[in-house]
C-alpha cells in the first residue's frame, strides 16, 4: 500500500509538471489521452528567415550547408510543374539556363536548351558578326532541319574526307562550290560513296553522287511535306535548296528517327524558339546590341564579374531608353545595395552571384564575393519586394543544388560546369591517357578566355598584365544535353515532391511564410549525406567506375537515371566497387 501511494504521488507530480490531467495519463484509452501537440511543437529545422535574417549571423552559407527538410505529398510526382521566370516577361518551363560562356553555349547548346524548356545564352567571345550569327541559327531553327550542315568543296581528297569523318562523327556531307552553307549545291557524299574508293589522292568530286541525280526540296517546304518525300525516295539525306541552287538545310533519315516533339520548347509568339546573348559594357558593345536587336535575340545578359559599375548603369539606362521593350538581365551581384542599383536603371532581371563557380578564383585571387546560399536568399527577398525575379548563377553541380536554388527564391539557376562536357557545347572531344572522354573546359576570368577578349567582364581590357580571375580545365563527356537535362528535370521534380511543393510558385510561398524549413549541416553531415562506405582498390578501379557512370547519362534508362543523379557533381568523391 505504501509502494502504490508512492507511485500514486509521483504520477500525479509528473502530469502536474508537464500540464497533463493524472487521469488522462493514466488512461490507454484513445479518448483519454492528450490532445494533439501545438503546430509549433512539431516544427522540426528552421525557417530561411531564421537562418539568413538574424542581425548577429555572422556566417556565409553555401548550398551543401543547407539541407530541405521534407514536407507531407498528397500528389505524384508528375503533377509537380516547374515553371520558373527567366525574367520578368520570359517565363520557362525548365529552370534551366545555360551560362554565356565560351565553352558552354553557342547555337547548338541555345537549340538544345530551349527545347529542353530552358534558354541559352550566347557568350560575348565572339564577333559582333558571329555572335548574330550565333542568334540567327537559334532563331531559324526548326526541328526536323539541320540548318548549319558540315560542308566541303569538291576539291577535298578523299583522304581528308576520311579524317573529317573521324573528327566529326557524321557519314554524309553534302558538296557545295566553296566548302560553305549557303553556296551552290553540287552533289552528295556518303558512306557507301566512299566503301569502294581506291585512290585516296582523288577528290571527292569523283564519286560524289551528282546534284542532277539527288531528290532534294524546295526551300520553305513544310516538315511533313519533306518528311514524305524522305521516305519515299527512301535516301538517307534529303537536301533543301533554294531557286538558285544554293543549300539552305538538310535532313536526314537518321535524325527524324530521333526527331521528337518538345511540348516543353521555350518560344516566342512567332513559335520561334528563344534565345539571349551576353554583351559588355565598352561604348562599342552598344553596337553589338543594336545587330543583336536586329537578328531578334529576346534578351541581353550584361556580362560583368562585378555587377555595380558606373558602365553597367549607363549601358542598362541606355539599352532601356533604346529598346524599351528588350528584356535585360545586370549582374552579377550579391549584396541589396548592388541589386537596388540595376533595379533602380530598370533591369528585368538579375544574375546572383560571385566568386563561386567551379572554375572561378575570384574569392581567392581578389578577397570579394560571397557564400551562394546567402546570397540567393537575400537578393531574392529583395528583388520580389521589386518584382524583379533572379537567377542563382554558379556553384550548381547536382540537381540537389538547383532545388536548393530554387527553395531560396531564385527563378531559375544558370549552369556552366554541368552542362560542360555534353555534346552540344563547343569545341571537340579528347581523349585521356586512360581512354576517357574529355572536353575543355574554362572559366571567362581564365587567361585563355582573356586572351578571346573577355577581360571587359573583368574591367582588364586596357592592363598590360592580365591577373586571372579563372583556371582552365577538362570534364568527362556527359552525352547529349537532349538525355542529360531530363534526368535533371526529374530529380528536380522528386526533390520539390519531397518537400511537398507542387511548383515553384508554391515553393516560394512555403519559403517566405515559414513552412519551408531548413537545418545547417555539420561537416560530418555532408560526409553522411553523400557517397560514402565504399571501398576503391585502386586508382584504374575508380576510372572505371566514372566511366560507367558517363555511360549510363549518355544511356536513356532508368538506372541510368538515377546513377546519374546519385553521382551529381561529387564524382571526386565517388569510390569505385
Amino acid at each position: 500500500p505504501n509502494t502504490a501511494n508512492a507511485n500514486s504521488s509521483a504520477t500525479q507530480a509528473w502530469c502536474a509538471s508537464s500540464a497533463m490531467p493524472a487521469d488522462a495519463a493514466r488512461s490507454r484509452s484513445p479518448r483519454g489521452r492528450a490532445p494533439a501537440e501545438d503546430k509549433d511543437e512539431l516544427a522540426d529545422g528552421h525557417s530561411a528567415a531564421d537562418i539568413f535574417d538574424r542581425t548577429k549571423s555572422l556566417t556565409g552559407y553555401t548550398y551543401d550547408d543547407l539541407i530541405c527538410l521534407p514536407g507531407s505529398i498528397n500528389f505524384g510526382v508528375h503533377d509537380v510543374a516547374l515553371h520558373g521566370n527567366f525574367t520578368k516577361n520570359i517565363r520557362l518551363k525548365t529552370p534551366i539556363v545555360s551560362s554565356p560562356m565560351d565553352t558552354v553555349t553557342e547555337a547548338k547548346m541555345a537549340i538544345a536548351i530551349a527545347l529542353e524548356g530552358g534558354i541559352g545564352v550566347i557568350h560575348t567571345n565572339l564577333s559582333i558578326e558571329d555572335q548574330v550569327r550565333e542568334v540567327m541559327q537559334v532563331k531559324r531553327y526548326e526541328s526536323g532541319f539541320i540548318m548549319n550542315p558540315v560542308c566541303i568543296p569538291p576539291t577535298m581528297t578523299i583522304a581528308d574526307l576520311d579524317k573529317l569523318r573521324q573528327s566529326s562523327g557524321f557519314s554524309g556531307f553534302p558538296v557545295t562550290e566553296d566548302g560553305h552553307m549557303g553556296s551552290r549545291l553540287m552533289g552528295l557524299v556518303t558512306k557507301r560513296d566512299m566503301d569502294f574508293a581506291v585512290d585516296k589522292s582523288a577528290p571527292v568530286s569523283t564519286l560524289m553522287t551528282k546534284v542532277e541525280k539527288l531528290v532534294t526540296a524546295e526551300e520553305g517546304v513544310e516538315l511533313l511535306a519533306a518528311n514524305k518525300i524522305l521516305k519515299d525516295s527512301k535516301m538517307g539525306k534529303l537536301p533543301v535548296v533554294s531557286k538558285q541552287g544554293r543549300l539552305v538545310a538538310l535532313m536526314s533519315r537518321a535524325d527524324l528517327r530521333k526527331n521528337a516533339d518538345y511540348p516543353v520548347a521555350t518560344k516566342d509568339e512567332r513559335k520561334r524558339l528563344m534565345v539571349a546573348a551576353a554583351v559588355g559594357t565598352r561604348p562599342a558593345d552598344r553596337d553589338r546590341v543594336r545587330a543583336l536587336v536586329a537578328a531578334g535575340v529576346d534578351a541581353i545578359i550584361v556580362d560583368s564579374s562585378q555587377g555595380d559599375s558606373v558602365f553597367q548603369h549607363e549601358m542598362l539606362r541606355w539599352m532601356k531608353q533604346e529598346f524599351p521593350d528588350l528584356q535585360i538581365v545586370g549582374g552579377n551581384v550579391v549584396t541589396k545595395a548592388q541589386a537596388q542599383h540595376l533595379i533602380d536603371c530598370g533591369v528585368d532581371g538579375l544574375r546572383v552571384g560571385m566568386g563561386i563557380g567551379s572554375i572561378c578564383t575570384t574569392q581567392e585571387v581578389c578577397a570579394c564575393g560571397r557564400a551562394q546560399a546567402s546570397a540567393v536568399y537575400n537578393i531574392a527577398k529583395y528583388a520580389r519586394s521589386r518584382g524583379v525575379p533572379i537567377l542563382a548563377d554558379g556553384g550548381i553541380s547536382s540537381p540537389g543544388h538547383i532545388v536548393k536554388a530554387l527553395c531560396l527564391g531564385a527563378g531559375a539557376a544558370m549552369c556552366g560546369s554541368l552542362l560542360a562536357g555534353t555534346e552540344e557545347t563547343p569545341g571537340e572531344y579528347i581523349y585521356s591517357e586512360g581512354g576517357v572522354r574529355l572536353k575543355r573546359y574554362r572559366g571567362m576570368g581564365s587567361i585563355d578566355a582573356m586572351k578571346k577578349g573577355s577581360d571587359d567582364r573583368y574591367f582588364g581590357a586596357a592592363a598590360s598584365l592580365k591577373v586571372a580571375q579563372g583556371v582552365s580545365g577538362t570534364v568527362q563527356d556527359k552525352g547529349s544535353v537532349h538525355r542529360f537535362v531530363p534526368y535533371l528535370v526529374q530529380g528536380l521534380k522528386h526533390g520539390l515532391q519531397d518537400i511537398g511543393a507542387k511548383s515553384i510558385d508554391d515553393l516560394r510561398d512555403r519559403l517566405y511564410s515559414g513552412q519551408l524549413r531548413f537545418e545547417l549541416r555539420s561537416a560530418a553531415a555532408q560526409r553522411e549525406g553523400g557517397v560514402h562506405g565504399l571501398v576503391a582498390s585502386s586508382a584504374a578501379c575508380l576510372a572505371e567506375r566514372r566511366a560507367t557512370v558517363a555511360r549510363d547519362i549518355a544511356a536513356p534508362t532508368h538506372a541510368a537515371a538515377l546513377s546519374a543523379l546519385s553521382l551529381g557533381g561529387r564524382s571526386h568523391q565517388f569510390l569505385a566497387r
